[in-house]
């Protein structure tokens, strides 16, 4: 290293080259990196989804879902397995052990299903895949007053004009019905015809078609036979011959059956800001720019407006670049306000010329990580940005010690080369194993499990990169240009500006200087005459700290909510619910919304709305946000609806959208016979703040329990929006074959097959229309679908062609099943869930509680019912005891490191003894700024105990040296107080100062990142005081209890070499 430092002190052009590539590097890379508002991640979840059309939840379940979890509990790398049977529908979630490998367990669960050849024959493929998590940037709401058919085809034209956009390659329309053709034959026309639908479906096959029919190869050249006959458009299925009757005349398709080209009988209807609409999706995919996007879309908006139709709108809705470009704005303000500050420290404590190549340091070091940046796959993004700022006062310790004792150099008399090279000589070890410490401290952030963790992860990897090239900075680049730079006298004449800053800054110096002197000095003589006095007022004021966490003032909140620009409100009816009922539900929640808009308006005369999307038949931000989790349940019924608002940037608005949601649920009131309401506010969530997981073999029980549950948490003030998964199903007949039935040759499959025929459809044929697949069903007309009346005059038809009526037929039983059955690692279960007002209550609090009285209470009553916290406890759990272990981990890293430059076993000690204390002044910062330790809040922990130990560090190196100098044990603990007293006032000040505007901004949605900010400011400014007392007084009292041993066995003198003692 010394060799290194001298080359490049002596080689001003080589140190300038490397700076140049840093830089340089860095510049090229800016341009390249994607930009989005979180990280992307991997989610290591696999689906498996498979279609079992007309069957019930309790169906699919035994032939879906239990023969997939049979079939792939075993395989390696599985870490859980969970289940959803729904109505038509089943999916099966495979969560992956992390580190795993995602391909090859992919390729075990697709060979492991492939052997399953027991599906019943009415389902079909399975879909295998691993969930890709999506980023969408920006909608576009299609809307007017028109028909559904219209408003689909504009909606179409408009995806794929805007697919159609370099740059742009991936947009879908939702909130619109899939086509369908319906051919429905009335029983009457069965009857008078003498037709069954395996007749008509059986004819739709054989002259519906395209086939290939070879080749004629003559002599002329080779000729292609085609046999073309594929109908697409209703009429063309009309025209189908089903016989030819006897006098020769044709009975077409048309003649027995109305045929109707529209759309599926699903119930989806969307509104915009009152108006019919459809939604069209853009998604950001690979490398992508979302603020590229978001440009490119808005410019096809403002030329495609003018080719629509009169009364059609564009409009941009919910534009999450927005979101992207309102954080990259917040933090290059703070980035840059924590730059000035830092420099304007620098320049108070420094030489302006020495500040300067200080302060240079914070360019080059950001642009060498920002040029490696893509080999870790990073993006430009709220936490990259936060990272950045996080690190902006601690890049510049190292330069300020090696920098500071260059310029002591200069001051002491030795000049140029020579002062250069000695001063980052003389602190090169202990600077190089700082940034080694720091890194360590970082790095078990690294290894936190969990989505958190997956999110937070770039931080450390920022932050040691950062560090990596501060070194590199400090060491070979700031020696050569402080060699080359002229200091004090050889500075020359000095501006008028420069001569009034000189002497503010001698002034402050000279104060400074005095501080030192006259009060610094004699506290630290105090300090170590009564050095355990000393020891026992700081280990008092841990304890004190400690306490005031037990005992509830300072209270845990793991994940704060992320303010999003949207408020949505997702409402569950129950199963089978008809349509009209939930749109009266959902019309009564645009209603209590629009009366909030106009209430918040009269009460601040600002426009907080911007728009209101409300969808009847599904939920698509639900749909959003379970995808994103790996969960892919349908979110389309008649019994579901949501109302999104859509709110102006939270830098304009004075209100968050947490009270927003707040004031909206309390308009809103209780909805009748509504199953579940739900707000939701917040770009991320870690998931519900209350689910508990109820598991048992029995159903019934896992219902009773639940319900118990959901009274006890509805007494605790602050628990909302409670709920659980379980939802009654919609009323069903079974049916079942009578003995007149079996004696006339009928078998069940024979019922069974003709009454999924008439009421559910058989699919003839599946066609590709453009870009759509669009499936033609035979069944019966609509309106003879209404009712239970219909299913008694249905006709049954035996193998002989006679009918048998459906009473003789069949014998029914009306009940009632599930609207869907959850499963976790192959058992039943039902999650009780609820959301906390952190304004009114605490989680972890209502949880303590719950899991001492209520939950012992409720489950002693089912000793067959098991519970465990998922959601966001789940999270917490795995996120806190990942950061645990790997923190011990790092405890240990950073001893060694200590260790190896001392060559002892108990200075490090000294140094890591600082480490609690830095944690008492985060737990008192919090109190201070008046906020609640959260997940964030732990890793700024963690990361302080690196950065409180870097000044700890030069300290202990220059006690020693002074000792190894000759001077005696107290003279030489004096003399490294008054000499590191500015610098290490100087390096926390600047980490301070770097997140000052960050700890005091008022912006919402910056708020979830200050906790973090909060523990490494008011840490290590708490950690200064700390490590300028309890520092050198523990190194007294560890040489007392030295010079002790030494005396127990004869020994009588303290002037012993300390390491030769250590070793």
């Amino acid at each position: 290293m010394n060799r290194a430092i001298s080359w490049f002190a002596n080689n001003i052009v080589a140190a300038n080259l490397l700076m140049a590539i840093i830089l340089g590097g860095g510049l090229l890379t800016i341009s390249k990196l994607k930009m989005e508002v979180f990280p992307e991640f991997s989610s290591e979840i696999i689906s498996v989804s498979m279609i079992y059309r007309g069957a019930a939840p309790e169906e699919v379940e035994e032939a879906v879902c239990v023969r997939i979890e049979e079939a792939i509990q075993g395989l390696e790398g599985i870490k859980r397995i969970r289940s959803t049977a729904s109505e038509n529908s089943g999916s099966v979630s495979i969560e992956l052990l992390p580190g795993s490998d995602s391909r090859k367990v992919l390729d075990d669960v697709k060979s492991a299903i492939d052997a399953i050849d027991t599906f019943p024959d009415e389902t079909e493929e399975p879909r295998v895949k691993e969930i890709v998590l999506r980023r969408q940037v920006i909608n576009i709401a299609v809307s007017g007053d028109t028909d559904e058919a219209t408003l689909k085809y504009l909606g179409e034209q408009v995806r794929d004009e805007i697919a159609a956009i370099p740059g742009i390659t991936q947009a879908e329309l939702s909130g619109a019905r899939p086509y369908e053709i319906a051919i429905e034959v009335s029983e009457d026309a069965l009857r008078r015809y003498n037709l069954t639908f395996d007749e008509v479906t059986r004819s739709v096959r054989r002259s519906s078609l395209d086939l290939p029919g070879g080749s004629i190869k003559s002599e002329g050249g080779e000729i292609l036979l085609r046999t073309k006959g594929q109908a697409y458009r209703g009429p063309e299925f009309q025209n189908i011959v089903l016989r030819t009757l006897t006098d020769g005349s044709l009975l077409t398709l048309g003649d027995v059956a109305n045929v109707v080209d529209g759309f599926a009988e699903t119930d989806q209807i969307s509104s915009f800001d009152g108006n019919p609409a459809v939604v069209v999706q853009v998604f950001r995919v690979g490398e992508q720019n979302a603020l590229d996007i978001t440009e490119k879309v808005k410019a096809y908006i403002e030329t495609a407006q003018g080719r629509m139709p009169e009364g059609i709108s564009l409009t941009v809705w919910v534009d999450f670049s927005r979101i992207l470009q309102g954080r990259l704005d917040l933090m290059l303000r703070n980035g840059r306000v924590g730059f000035f500050l830092v420099f304007m420290i620098l320049a108070l404590f420094l030489r302006l010329r020495l500040a300067f190549w200080v302060a240079l340091g914070i360019p080059i070091s950001f642009l060498g990580a920002i040029w490696l940046m893509p080999s870790l796959g990073a993006s430009l993004n709220l936490i990259s940005l936060f990272a950045f700022i996080v690190v902006l006062g601690i890049v510049v310790d190292d330069a300020i010690v090696v920098g500071e004792n260059i310029y002591r150099r200069f001051q002491q008399g030795e000049r140029g080369l020579s002062a250069a090279i000695s001063g980052a000589r003389e602190v090169a070890v202990p600077v190089t194993f700082a940034v080694l410490t720091s890194i360590a401290a970082f790095a078990p952030l690294l290894m936190v499990p969990g989505t958190t963790g997956k999110i937070m992860k770039l931080i450390p990897e920022i932050v040691i990169l950062t560090l990596i090239f501060s070194l590199v900075e400090s060491l070979l680049i700031l020696p050569a240009h402080l060699a080359h730079s002229k200091m004090n006298e050889e500075e020359g004449t000095p501006s008028r500006i420069g001569e009034l800053w000189e002497k503010f800054q001698d002034f402050f110096t000279t104060g400074l200087n005095w501080f030192i002197v006259r009060v610094y000095n004699p506290s630290l003589e105090f300090s170590l005459r009564w050095r355990y006095l000393t020891l026992s007022v700081g280990i008092s004021t841990l304890l004190l700290t400690i306490g005031l966490i037990g005992g509830g003032w300072i209270k845990f909140v793991f994940f704060p909510q992320v303010p999003a620009d949207n408020v949505a409100a997702m409402l569950t009816m129950p199963l089978g619910t008809p349509v009209e009922a939930t749109a009266k539900a959902v019309k009564r929640l645009e209603r209590s919304a629009l009366e909030l808009k106009e209430e918040l308006h009269s009460r601040s005369n600002e426009q907080i709305f911007q728009h209101v999307l409300a969808s009847v038949g599904e939920q698509p931000m639900r749909a959003a946000q379970r995808q994103n989790f790996g969960q892919i349940s349908s979110f389309s019924a008649a019994h579901l609806g949501e109302v999104n608002i859509e709110l102006t940037p939270a830098e304009v608005r004075t209100i968050g959208s947490t009270e927003i949601a707040r004031l909206w649920r309390e308009k809103t009131g209780p909805i009748p016979d509504a199953s579940e309401l739900t707000f939701t506010s917040s770009l991320f969530s870690a998931g519900e703040a209350i689910n508990i997981q109820l598991t048992g073999p029995d159903y019934i029980e896992l219902r009773e329990a639940a319900d118990r549950l959901k009274l006890r948490l509805g007494k605790y003030p602050g628990v909302v929006d409670i709920a659980d998964s379980f939802r009654p199903g919609k009323q069903e007949v079974k049916l079942s074959l009578t003995e007149e039935a079996k004696s006339l040759g009928l078998t069940l499959s024979d019922l069974a097959r003709q009454v999924r025929q008439a009421f559910y459809g058989e699919e003839a044929q599946r066609i590709q229309r453009g870009r759509d697949d669009i499936r033609v069903m035979v069944r019966y007309p609509a309106e003879e679908r209404r009712s239970l009346a219909n299913l008694e005059e249905m006709r049954i038809r035996t193998a002989t062609g006679s009918e048998v009526p459906f009473s003789i037929a069949a014998d029914t039983e009306i009940g009632r099943g599930y609207a869907s059955i959850n499963r976790t690692d192959r058992q039943r279960i039902i999650n009780v869930t609820g959301d906390v007002d952190l304004a009114r209550a605490n989680t972890n609090e209502v949880l303590a509680d719950l899991k001492a009285t209520a939950l012992p209470e409720v489950l002693g009553a089912y000793p067959r019912v098991r519970y465990t916290l998922e959601g966001e406890q789940r999270e917490q759990r795995e996120t806190l005891s990942g950061l645990v272990s790997s923190f011990g981990t790092a405890l240990l890293v950073i001893f060694a490191l200590l260790a190896v430059p001392f060559r002892s076993y108990i200075q490090p000690l000294i140094i890591m003894a600082i480490i609690p204390f830095g944690f008492v002044g985060a737990v008192w910062g919090h109190l201070i700024m008046g906020m609640n330790l959260t997940i964030l809040s732990m890793f700024g922990l963690v990361a302080l105990s690196g950065v409180v130990i870097n000044d700890s560090l030069v300290m202990v190196d220059f006690i020693n040296r002074a000792r190894t100098r000759g001077l005696g044990l107290e003279a030489a603990i004096r003399e490294a107080g008054g000499v590191r007293f500015r610098p290490i006032l100087l390096t926390s000040l600047t980490t301070f100062a770097g997140l000052t505007p960050l700890l005091f901004e008022k912006s919402l949605q910056a708020q979830f990142l200050i906790p973090m900010a909060t523990s490494l400011g008011f840490g290590v400014i708490f950690g200064t005081f700390i490590i300028l007392v309890l520092v050198p007084v523990s190194y007294m009292i560890l040489e007392d209890l030295r010079a002790s041993i030494y005396r127990l066995f004869g020994v009588d003198t303290l002037e012993v070499d300390w390491n030769k003692a250590a070793d």
